[in-house]
């Protein structure tokens, strides 16, 4: 495919990186000339010169024939405008990278809808996403969140004292907004219907809403399930949204920041988070902060030695969990011997979302639940699939299907059986696995 990216930044290059490698033809723009010759030297990519958001420099790039364009500046406005130009020329599909929660919350305007963008991402944000879903499952049971934290699915085991258990489905009354989707029973999963009776030991998985997924979560979950204290070093955007993303009555977090004016500010800005003005890799503040009692170390400054090291520290202290960031994927293969549990890098994030943007078809395969009972599947109907239009009670999925959460243009929510697919909806699917052709007879061109 033909690939145009707008910035040669830390994003943009590794994009560059990788796109190439998948044997994709890249095109970096940039007003630098010298960050291009850099990654000419060092990647079988082409590179101009000149400001990707005037028209002229799109077309001169290929933009008239590019199956997506990347907007991949540090700059989100200039983001915004390039990928909006570059629809105008003819790009098929573009992407824009923003910083700001404004542009990516939806709040006011879905910019992306606006200006014909295809898709807007913020690698720090699905960063954060990603270390929450981490911590939201210390078993290791399966958990995502879909549509930027508004639909919630989490897979977690029925708990002793459950309100749930022994009661049919139809007895518990579930909040508005959340759905009993799968339960695993001795290794055999099965969709709930409402005679279905939870039983102790059932691994059930859960959809809601996020303002009512909690309440149903009580339902299933455990009544004795204690705090999880987590300690987070580094007060940078992408500290921010962990602790947004971790913002929940089950977590007790502790920001640490150097640099006193920040620290007051993130004070402000995050009322549910005790910010610490301090730096938690020195032993002194270790002692006086307790950091041995935490359940989890998040190293999420622009460092990556001082995130291994801080890591590593809290990892000798008894901390149980430890998780930093990485800009050089050369760092990795030290994480095993400092007994670092996991890893995460933004650059790596972009580009999976990306290569997403890429793929073909209205069927993904997004995640496998665990043990491999069921897969997670987003569609993207076509315009004239025989879904469009029909209530769901009227359409006929495959044996063993469940719609788990419906996303419109600025909306999205769990559906009931008289909820409608919208063309330009996204549908979340559980299903067996294996099941993309029949769920693209019924969710593509009829």
């Amino acid at each position: 495919m033909n690939i145009i990216i707008a910035g040669a930044g830390e994003v943009g290059q590794h994009a560059a990186r990788e796109l190439g490698a998948d044997g994709h033809n890249v095109v970096v723009v940039d007003t630098s000339s010298a960050k291009l010759q850099s990654l000419e030297e060092r990647l079988d990519v082409r590179t101009l010169p000149g400001n990707a958001a005037q028209a002229w420099v799109l077309r001169e790039a290929g933009g008239a024939k590019c199956d997506l364009l990347v907007a991949a500046t540090n700059n989100d406005e200039i983001n915004l405008l390039t990928a909006a130009v570059a629809k105008g020329v003819g790009a098929k599909k573009s992407l824009a990278r923003v910083h700001h929660s404004a542009y990516l919350g939806h709040r006011g305007l879905n910019y992306a809808a606006h200006l014909g963008i295809d898709e807007l991402i913020c690698p720090e944000y699905l960063t954060a996403q990603a270390i929450a879903r981490t911590l939201h499952n210390p078993g290791a049971l399966a958990v995502e969140d879909f549509a930027r934290g508004l639909v919630v699915m989490q897979e977690f085991a029925v708990g002793e004292d459950a309100p749930a258990t022994g009661s049919a489905l139809r007895e518990l009354k579930l909040p508005p907004g959340v759905r009993l989707a799968q339960i695993r029973r001795n290794d055999s999963a099965l969709i709930p219907s409402a005679t279905t009776v939870v039983a102790q030991g059932d691994v059930v998985t859960l959809v809601g809403e996020k303002a009512t997924f909690e309440q149903g979560r009580k339902l299933f979950a455990s009544g004795k399930s204690k705090r999880v204290h987590v300690a987070v070093m580094g007060g940078s955007a992408l500290g921010v949204w962990v602790c947004r993303a971790l913002k929940d009555p089950r977590f007790s977090l502790r920001l640490f920041e150097i640099q006193r004016e920040r620290a007051e500010e993130l004070a402000e800005k995050l009322e549910h988070v005790t910010v610490v003005q301090a730096d938690p890799s020195e032993p002194e503040v270790c002692k006086e902060e307790r950091l041995d009692g935490a359940d989890a170390f998040l190293a999420v400054t622009g460092d990556d030695e001082r995130n291994i090291l801080a890591c590593a520290q809290a990892k000798s202290l008894g901390v149980k969990t430890s998780i930093t960031i990485l800009k050089r994927p050369a760092y990795l293969h030290l994480l095993s011997h400092v007994g670092i549990d996991r890893a995460f890098s933004p650059r790596t994030v972009a580009a999976d979302a990306i290569r997403k943007l890429l793929e073909s078809g209205p069927v993904w395969c997004l995640a496998t639940l665990s043990q491999g009972t069921a897969d997670v599947y987003e569609i993207r109907p076509t315009r004239r699939a025989t879904v469009i239009g029909k209530e769901l009670r009227n359409v006929k999925l495959p044996p063993n299907c469940v719609i788990a959460a419906i996303q419109g243009s600025d909306s999205v929510r769990v559906p009931g059986a008289e909820d409608i697919i919208s063309v330009g909806d996204t549908v979340l699917l559980i299903g067996p696995h294996g099941i993309e052709r029949d769920l693209k007879r019924v969710f593509a061109d009829k």
